[in-house]
């Protein structure tokens, strides 16, 4: 018995042919389609990328109690149950969160493990010169991204490529050994959107505009020219992947693994290309665009290709599937199934990010619980590895830490509480959602409806006792810990005029008057009085910065395009600065 896993990351459904009808040219993903079950409703679980990673390896939920981080001292890893049952694992990615602070801990779960340099800033290449401003370290990633590329002329130097060959290479190395898993991890169609012009060819268009392959986290306010280059950009990139595809299929079917290999593709979550007036992920409500997955799985023990699986499946029930399949039994904690089971009716599949909305969907509608209030507090962290995406936790961050209880999960220890840090895109400036995508399967009209609000808030409190989530979430959330929800729980109503404001787009500049202040920095801005004494009275936050800390150089557009501030915000900032030059600032105190 042997499994591949070819885990991709940031690959968009609705753009693959087999679920969509889309420009994207990827004949090798109709190609699994055949050979494969595809699943139409398979959601993520814990986002973004190495939280979703940590649910393949445990098969439960972690984003109720921790943000993204490693591996747990508690946690069951899927590729580590395998290695001890003398099952082979083996990792070859390109993913560069893997040696980064928040996922030290994963790859050395696998019995071997290669990776390969140089996505997305990867600090790889070292390279003197000219850099960005200090504090800009974003601007530091866009200048290594630039290093980076300069040592991947061809497409065999690119490192999808080279991840895939080392694949290969272990495919030709172990075709007749038994009892391996192969994870094949390309972080590829993830931004930047690096591809050689060989996949751009596929995609001819006319185009003239700066270099646009790495859109920004934040509402989209580039012309519709840029954003369609954005979107064949991101097009190339798939196509390279599904040849990338194509190559694992073609050592499948030239050595005839179908009968007796396990074969998973997926990705972690999606990317928005302009879907909701947004770019990215994680600053927004989590669309279906982000969470409802492509998924595909040939199972020896289930062969039903061409077939479609429309029953709710999700990210956890990868490492039961897998450990299954080897004849083993998976730990108590894993919340995930086998899928290659009788389909078993999971009436709720639970979604989210730390600190974000909390989202549950029984396949139908879509419930996003946003915070009861503006402070989105209390957040709490729950981790015995006090490590960020890129950086260890800060002593004043690990200060006032306290041991809290033990979690049915983690076998008999305390883990440390601290105070979580919301992310900057708080998510009650959303308010909280409902959308039926029997009606509405763009999810572009959120409904109000109190029955059903009350009948999913039933379902995420379900869920979140079967994920053991800290009593803080309730309290966060507004939801009871104990007992059915009343109607003084319904968030839906109470918070939609905060909805509807979020959910206007970024004005065009050309029709606002005097765009050129709403371009500028807002310190500039404040150093005029007058216009000080406007965004005092409009946006008091910005001008108190005890209370909030924005990066130098910000402008109010890019506030309005991050949804710091709201469309209207925008626009009524215009018109009284357009009063302010004409003289009439009274009009706008």
């Amino acid at each position: 018995m042997r499994a591949i896993i070819l885990m991709f990351d940031s690959l968009n459904r609705h753009m693959l042919p087999p679920y969509a009808d889309t420009v994207v040219d990827a004949p090798n993903f109709v190609r699994l389609a055949g050979k494969a079950v595809t699943f139409d409703n398979f959601y993520a679980g814990s986002l973004p990328c190495m939280p979703a990673r940590r649910e393949l390896h445990t098969g439960r939920y972690n984003f109720l109690h921790r943000s993204w981080g490693p591996l747990e001292p508690f946690d069951d890893s899927m590729p580590e149950l395998l290695k001890r049952a003398g099952v082979h694992s083996h990792l070859v990615s390109d993913h560069p969160h893997y040696w980064e602070d928040g996922g030290g801990t994963y790859h050395t779960r696998y019995t071997t493990w290669e990776f390969f340099r140089g996505q997305e800033g990867d600090p790889w290449k070292g390279v003197v010169g000219p850099g960005p401003a200090a504090g800009s370290p974003f601007a530091a990633m866009r200048r290594q991204d630039q290093v980076n590329r300069s040592y991947m002329p061809t497409e065999a130097e690119h490192s999808q490529t080279r991840t895939v060959d080392a694949g290969i290479h272990f495919l030709e190395t172990n075709a007749h050994a038994d009892r391996w898993m192969l994870q094949i991890e390309l972080f590829d169609p993830h931004e930047p959107f690096f591809v050689h012009e060989h996949y751009k060819e596929k995609y001819p268009h006319e185009y003239e505009g700066p270099e646009f392959d790495w859109p920004g986290y934040q509402k989209v306010t580039e012309p519709a020219d840029q954003v369609e280059h954005a979107r064949l950009e991101y097009a190339a990139l798939v196509s390279m992947c599904d040849h990338s595809l194509g190559r694992v299929l073609d050592f499948m079917d030239d050595h005839r693994m179908w009968d007796d290999t396990l074969l998973i593709v997926n990705t972690d979550h999606g990317f928005l290309l302009a879907e909701h007036g947004w770019w990215a992920k994680g600053v927004q409500p989590w669309f279906n665009e982000l969470v409802q997955l492509p998924f595909f799985l040939c199972d020896p023990r289930q062969p039903t290709p061409g077939q479609r699986q429309n029953e709710l499946a999700q990210t956890i029930d990868i490492a039961p599937t897998v450990l299954r399949f080897f004849g083993l039994q998976p730990p108590v904690d894993m919340q995930g199934r086998d899928l290659a089971a009788a389909p078993a009716r999971r009436g709720a599949a639970l979604f989210g990010a730390h600190g974000g909305h909390v989202n549950v969907t029984d396949g139908r509608h879509v419930y996003m619980r946003a915070p009861a209030n503006e402070s989105n507090v209390p957040l709490d962290e729950f981790t015995l590895m006090p490590t960020h995406m890129r950086a260890r936790f800060t002593v004043d961050e690990l200060s006032g830490w306290e041991p809290a209880a033990p979690f049915t999960f983690t076998k008999g220890l305390r883990t440390m509480r601290t105070p979580g840090t919301a992310a900057r895109a708080n998510p009650s400036r959303h308010g909280t959602l409902l959308f039926d995508l029997a009606a509405d399967p763009g999810q572009n009209r959120p409904i109000v409806d109190d029955a059903l609000e009350k009948a999913m808030i039933g379902l995420l409190i379900n869920a979140l006792h079967e994920a053991d989530a800290p009593p803080s979430q309730y309290e966060r959330l507004g939801l009871p810990l104990a007992g059915a929800a009343g109607e003084e729980h319904l968030l839906v109503r109470r918070q939609r005029a905060q909805a509807e404001r979020m959910w206007q787009p970024v004005p065009d500049l050309e029709s606002l008057p005097h765009a050129e202040l709403l371009l500028m920095p807002v310190d500039g801005l404040l150093a005029d009085s007058a216009i000080a004494a406007v965004l005092d009275a409009s946006l008091p936050w910005l001008t108190r910065t005890e209370h909030v800390a924005i990066p130098p150089g910000t402008s109010l557009l890019q506030l309005a395009a991050t949804g710091d501030i709201a469309a209207a915000d925008l626009q009524h900032l215009a018109s009284c600065f357009s009063k302010i030059l004409d003289a009439e600032p009274g009009m706008c105190r």
